[in-house]
């Protein structure tokens, strides 16, 4: 439908899951999309490759968002590679659940880092470039779990929870310039993760939330294409749930 049409995007740890997802959504839409990947280079490399048969501009970067100077650099490099930066969406994430009384001070300190911290990095970084343009959409992925919380992963709820009071925040802060900043709080989305659960327990999941499934990476995708295109122009500092109602 070409609803991103002539916008440049750049989406966090997209080699896989919903990051991935978002990538070829976004291409689908017609954007030129800059993307991250880490530690799955080959990943990377063929998603590039996939995103350029959509005949859009396409570049991967190997970059750690969590990494203040590193994220500085990635903005940099997109801008010049693209000529600008019109969507930014904040989705590497990691977990590292355990019950709070095991829980390692590095295993709070990784998860935060890598899923809070890295927003602040790249919308911080990403900020002069949109000012300037007086336009711009930011989209950071949160959760359900940082709505309302999950035992055995309180730092992951840390993480996802203080994304929602940054996007708030953000929104409140740049919205003079006609810039907009909201989350998406998936719910239980079947990734490449979920494949290796046990069916029964994955089963039961589903059976919990009252639409009876999982969600799919592309139905995150789809809300990310919403947020991002001028069809949610006065939409800014919001957290909108894609949760099948399981949490309302």
């Amino acid at each position: 439908m070409g609803l991103l049409t002539g916008k440049k995007a750049l989406v966090t740890g997209a080699s896989k899951g919903i990051g991935r997802a978002i990538a070829i959504r976004f291409a689908e839409e017609g954007a030129d999309v800059a993307f991250t990947f880490l530690s799955s280079v080959e990943k990377g490399e063929q998603l590039e490759k996939e995103l350029a048969t959509y005949g859009i501009k396409a570049k991967g970067f190997r970059s750690d968002a969590s990494d203040f100077q590193a994220a500085e650099k990635l903005i940099a490099d997109v801008v010049a590679e693209f000529g600008g930066l019109d969507i930014l969406v904040n989705n590497a994430g990691i977990t590292r659940d355990n019950l709070l009384m095991r829980m390692s001070e590095e295993n709070w300190d990784e998860v935060i880092n890598i899923n809070l911290k890295s927003c602040f990095n790249t919308v911080k970084a990403v900020t002069r470039t949109m000012m300037k343009a007086k336009s711009g959409s930011i989209i950071n992925i949160t959760s359900v779990v940082g709505i309302k919380g999950n035992a055995g992963q309180a730092n992951y709820a840390a993480s996802k929870a203080g994304i929602i009071g940054f996007t708030k925040s953000v929104a409140l802060e740049l919205g003079s310039r006609n810039i907009r900043c909201n989350a998406i709080a998936p719910g239980f989305i079947e990734t490449e993760m979920t494949e290796v659960l046990d069916e029964k327990t994955v089963q039961g999941w589903r059976e919990a939330i009252p639409m009876k499934r999982g969600g799919k990476p592309e139905e995150v995708a789809d809300a990310c294409v919403f947020l991002g295109s001028d069809m949610s122009k006065y939409i800014s500092g919001q957290t909108l749930q894609v949760n099948g109602a399981m949490l309302t």
